[in-house]
């Protein structure tokens, strides 16, 4: 899944709360140890919420039945949790520019490199 439709995923889950305007509100929410930083792991939850809220049976695979309406699944075999992060990790390593393993408000605001 691309990153687009994972923000449009992680969009429709959380309608009801309350969403991030700036790269600071991001980090705050991101940031589940208040360290200042977001990490790895902190940053795959944050950004896996909607794929688990989905995945209505909890097997780790996205059917597409699953998927919120108007919401169309990519082409192809189905999408797991573990490919999701991955894709994700590899997302990190793009927005962390100082290649420290965390991302600051900076970063987060950053397009990825």
């Amino acid at each position: 899944m691309h990153l687009a439709a994972a923000a449009a995923l992680l969009a429709t889950c959380a309608a009801a709360a309350q969403s991030p305007d700036t790269p600071t509100d991001y980090l705050r929410d991101m940031d589940a140890n208040r360290d200042g930083r977001v990490q790895l792991v902190e940053y795959q939850d944050y950004l896996s919420y909607a794929f688990t809220q989905i995945d209505r049976n909890r097997d780790g695979t996205l059917q597409p039945h699953e998927y919120p309406p108007g919401v169309t699944p990519r082409p192809g075999p189905l999408r797991t949790l573990d490919e999701h992060q991955a894709a994700l990790a590899k997302q990190f390593r793009l927005q962390d520019g100082n290649h420290d393993g965390t991302l600051d408000a900076r970063e987060l605001g950053q397009p990825p490199r």
